[in-house]
């Protein structure tokens, strides 16, 4: 198989063919806990390490078309999971950056597309929506509202039994709202929604928790990652970069006078690693990790295709590091208390997509972030 031409791009685009559908924007649901909605992983992980934090990442795993490369990813972190020998190096959860399920939200898709998949995975599993966890089929009898499911499976108010698993054990998680913050012993994870339209949108209720939640979480001495499932920043084909993403994230970290360590996002079906230069020095990974499982990968843009423009001043001081746009995969997150500070250090890795039956997680890309 001859291999493929490594792609030259060094900077994200925007697609300039693209329909901004925003009048496909869902109302929000109600919150099941209160303000402001804040999860401490002792409520769902007693007795977590203080010093060194694990965890896996992905995000649009759902799929209803060659469901083979879900069950793949899946197996794959549960085989990372089962050969850790050391405890400590034990991821202790999954952080799933939306799209849990294809093409709409409905509980009747649930079972095949997340349940089945992640009956092995031996631990807990958070998340936040994606677009199409929050679209609604017109044409379901039932009516559901936007998130019903998703609600029912990650923002329970108790650890519970819930039909929808089946055979598989699993219980509901315990998030406080569609959009919160999971408190662990040396990070803080800030997951917000961005709603169904392709771009993304954020209610003025959400940015302003978002803008508090910078200011107070940024005292805690800990490492500040934020997450959102429409990626601000992408070289893709399908999506490119989602210009209401940057604004969000510009103007809440401006109000807040407060730049996190590291963002995460899902939406592009791939894996790509930019680092955003801020004024004053501070460079903060933007990480794309949307190749969860679903079938149809997107290819990165050739830099001297019309159709992806880069020149704009909004994509300056954005570098693309690294990327994957053929294989699925997954990240491994480690965080670690030194004596200086917090090392948050990340491990992404591919399945290739000959020999499945054979296929094993092979680590494809590597990044450390010094957290002082």
């Amino acid at each position: 198989m001859p291999v493929k031409k490594r792609n030259p791009r060094t900077r994200p685009v925007f697609k300039v063919s693209a329909i901004d559908d925003q009048e496909k924007f869902k109302l929000l649901p109600p919150p099941t806990g209160s303000y402001p909605y804040r999860l401490n992983i002792e409520k769902a992980l007693p007795g977590i390490d203080q010093n060194k934090l694990v965890f896996h990442m992905a995000g649009d795993t759902g799929s209803l078309r060659s469901p083979g490369f879900q069950k793949l990813v899946a197996s794959e972190m549960t085989r990372q999971y089962d050969s850790e020998l050391a405890a400590a190096d034990k991821p202790q959860f999954l952080f799933h950056l939306g799209d849990v399920v294809y093409n709409f939200g409905q509980a009747s898709q649930y079972y095949d597309q997340f349940f089945s998949p992640y009956k092995n995975y031996p631990a807990p599993v958070f998340a936040i929506p994606g677009n199409h966890d929050a679209d609604v089929d017109p044409l379901d009898p039932e009516k559901p509202h936007s998130l019903d499911a998703f609600r029912a499976v990650f923002c329970n108010t108790e650890l519970k039994p819930i039909a929808l698993a089946r055979d598989t054990n699993r219980k509901t998680n315990i998030q406080p709202n569609i959009y919160w913050t999971f408190q662990t012993p040396l990070a803080d994870i800030i997951g917000l929604y961005s709603n169904v339209p392709k771009f993304g949108t954020v209610t003025d209720e959400q940015k302003d928790w978002f803008i508090n939640e910078l200011k107070t979480l940024s005292a805690d001495k800990k490492a500040l990652i934020v997450c959102i499932h429409h990626a601000p920043y992408s070289a893709d084909i399908n999506h490119g970069s989602g210009i209401h993403m940057q604004r969000l994230l510009d103007e809440a970290f401006t109000a807040a006078n407060v730049l996190p360590d590291i963002v995460f996002s899902g939406h592009v079906h791939n894996y790509q690693r930019f680092n955003k230069t801020y004024p004053g020095g501070k460079v903060v990974p933007f990480i794309v990790a949307g190749a969860g499982g679903y079938s149809d990968l997107h290819e990165l843009a050739d830099p001297n295709d019309q159709q992806f423009p880069d020149e704009s001043s909004l994509l300056d001081n954005v570098e693309l590091k690294n990327y994957c746009d053929d294989a699925h995969g997954f990240l491994k997150i480690m965080l670690s208390k030194e004596k200086d500070g917090i090392i948050l250090s990340g491990e992404y890795y591919t399945i290739p997509h000959t020999d499945l039956e054979n296929a094993g997680a092979t680590l494809y890309d590597s990044f450390t972030v010094s957290i002082n």
